[in-house]
């Protein structure tokens, strides 16, 4: 037999930067989530460090003379990897690999680093490969100076371009095809959910680690994956979820968000949070115990702006109240934040109630509606079928009768095409 050793896990220090509005105590919360995405990545934190700074210093983010102090630290406690909790620009990545000699990353290339290990479906690894080569193209200057020689001689004509200039077009072109591919996906998956368009859809976002995935499991029964860890799901889950009988709505779990989520992993990602947009109505999940909870909420807040679905019917679902030491709180919250409940998702705790909170909005948003269309008109039922949801399709000598279930705008538009024709 082969003994297995395992693995050592890299070392690491964490570097985060005090200046403008951000007072050192969100700094250090923020730190202390870069040491979980670290953890989540494989590597053991050994140093936190957090620099005071009116701005960031052009050449080194925290100043020569910290940056000298940092790589002594290194020399001194064999640390193999320094990751900052802001982006670093080029210039700056260059210098302090020169610096301390060792790999340097920010916080947006250890998340694009933590995707692509949990990438398991053809469209995440699809949308995380998209992501890492644009992230990358900037920064081949600091990462592959080695290629940085010229080659020339027979079929050139000349000094040639640059072995990085070859590589940068190489990369574009990836980078385009990666693009076309993500089409043919999102073609898919609209398919997909003109199929799904027949029932009503609630969609589950939230901050990483929040309980969304335990809260779907909860209520479905999916079976998803849910670990106390930061990204433990990258893919949408879409299940049924009867909230009384015949009371059906499509639930769909989406991947955590994130402060400072990088810009190239939400346009990447934009199939998988098209369930978002489609959706009609969000279940914000809050971990309530959380001290910075309300940076949370804004997070997500900001996010779903970005993607055109801050306007959707909400409810504000904080989970974890077991988890919660100042049972204050929860006055606070409940007053603070309309359509709002507290609940368990692990340990069960008010699901009842949240279950009657959805047949409210379901009953009070989504209309029953009734038409009577002629068998000439099957255009328009076939249109009606990929709107809203049919609760039965009457076929009569000449005309044929259908009742279905929508939301009130939808409802509206329905009439105003029947009008029309």
């Amino acid at each position: 037999m082969i003994e297995l050793k395992p693995v050592p896990k890299e070392r690491a220090i964490l570097i985060a930067l005090v200046s403008g509005y951000d007072t050192k105590d969100m700094v250090e919360e923020h730190l202390d989530e870069l040491e979980l995405l670290t953890d989540t990545a494989g590597a053991e934190t050994v140093f936190k460090i957090i620099q005071d700074r009116n701005r960031p210093d052009p050449a080194f983010f925290i100043g020569k003379g910290k940056a000298e102090e940092v790589a002594q630290l290194i020399e001194l406690n064999n640390i193999q990897l320094v990751i900052f909790d802001d982006d670093l620009n080029p210039t700056q990545a260059r210098n302090l690999e020169k610096l301390f000699e060792r790999k340097i990353l920010d916080r947006s290339g250890l998340i694009l680093d933590i995707f692509a290990s949990h990438a398991q479906t053809r469209e995440a690894k699809t949308q995380v490969e998209l992501a890492q080569l644009q992230y990358m193209l900037p920064r081949l200057t600091r990462a592959w100076t080695h290629l940085s020689k010229q080659y020339g001689g027979i079929g050139t004509k000349g000094p040639g371009e640059t072995q990085i200039e070859t590589d940068r077009r190489i990369i574009r072109t990836r980078i385009s095809k990666l693009k076309e591919n993500l089409k043919k996906i999102e073609a898919q998956q609209t398919t997909k959910s003109a199929m799904r368009k027949e029932q009503i859809t609630a969609c589950l976002v939230g901050y990483t680690n929040a309980g969304k995935s335990t809260l779907l499991n909860r209520l479905t029964k999916a079976g998803v994956l849910a670990e106390d860890k930061l990204f433990a799901t990258l893919d949408s889950t879409t299940r049924s979820f009867e909230i009384e009988k015949k009371k059906n709505i499509l639930l769909s779990d989406t991947v955590g968000f994130i402060r400072k989520l990088p810009h190239h992993l939400v346009a990447s990602f934009k199939s998988t949070l098209n369930v978002v947009k489609e959706a009609d109505v969000i279940l914000h999940v809050i971990d309530v115990s959380h001290d910075f909870f309300e940076d949370h909420i804004n997070v997500v807040d900001s996010t779903l702006e970005e993607l055109n679905s801050n306007k959707k019917i909400q409810i504000k679902i904080f989970n974890k109240v077991d988890a919660l030491k100042d049972k204050n709180r929860i006055d606070y919250v409940l007053n603070k934040y309309q359509n709002s409940i507290l609940i368990s998702a692990e340990r069960g705790i008010n699901i009842a109630n949240l279950k009657k909170l959805l047949i409210e909005i379901y009953e009070k948003e989504f209309v029953e509606g009734k038409i009577v269309l002629l068998h000439s008109q099957s255009k328009l039922v076939s249109q009606l079928y990929d709107m809203v949801e049919i609760i039965s399709a009457d076929y009569q000598d000449e005309s044929i009768v259908i009742t279905y279930r929508t939301n009130s705008s939808t409802h509206n538009k329905i009439q105003r095409m029947i009008k029309e024709k």
